[in-house]
């Protein structure tokens, strides 16, 4: 592709294997493990599962945001990739009723498994945004794709575009995940001042 020419000759790092095993991590642990606990949950009606799960991929919705930024490699993906990171871990630990509800659950498998994957999930992103803190330089570079330190991050996002959005233009690509970012910042805005400011940690929507 025309748009990717001048992306795809650039010196690799060493640490590009351990990015893209990030990524394979990230498309298991992080969409298809709680894909199938949603539907467990759903079939199974769990309610306390169910919520805290949906509370999950409105987090989670923050890496497709910057995984549409990254395709036109705007430096602000890097930004939001890492407040992704942080966000996420705290997302599956800080509703206090949820967590006494699913504490409360019999000993059953999906109680087991609800709970090995949020320790999963959490230990996964504490290390990686740990692991991230060097590359939030890149996203004060004006382009990062030049840099073959801030590129290795991006061809993942590369190969999705390839894949799923090669007839579309980068671009607009981007523009959509800018909306995406400021309707997502208006409403966790909304959440954290009002809801939380009024209701403190048991402010979940029903």
């Amino acid at each position: 592709m025309a748009y990717f020419a001048n992306k795809t000759n650039m010196e690799d790092v060493w640490f590009k294997p351990f990015v893209w095993v990030d990524y394979r991590l990230a498309l298991v642990f992080i969409v298809i493990i709680p894909a199938l606990l949603t539907i467990w949950a759903a079939s199974q009606k769990f309610e306390a599962i169910q919520r805290l799960l949906i509370i999950y991929w409105r987090v989670a919705s923050l890496l497709w945001i910057a995984i549409y930024l990254m395709i036109p490699a705007w430096p602000l993906s890097f930004l939001v990739e890492f407040a992704a990171k942080v966000l996420i871990p705290i997302a599956l630990w800080f509703w206090v009723d949820l967590n006494d509800e699913i504490k409360d659950l019999p000993p059953i498998p999906i109680k087991f498994a609800i709970t090995s994957w949020r320790w999963a999930v959490t230990i996964y992103y504490s290390i990686g945004a740990i692991l991230f803190l060097p590359f939030l330089s890149c996203a004060f570079q004006p382009n990062p794709d030049n840099n073959p330190f801030c590129k290795v991050w991006l061809e993942a996002p590369w190969a999705y575009f390839s894949l799923i959005h090669k007839n579309s233009n980068p671009g607009f690509l981007g523009f959509l995940g800018v909306v995406g970012l400021l309707v997502y910042v208006l409403y966790f805005a909304y959440f954290l001042f009002i809801r939380l400011g009024r209701q403190g940690r048991t402010a979940l929507e029903q």
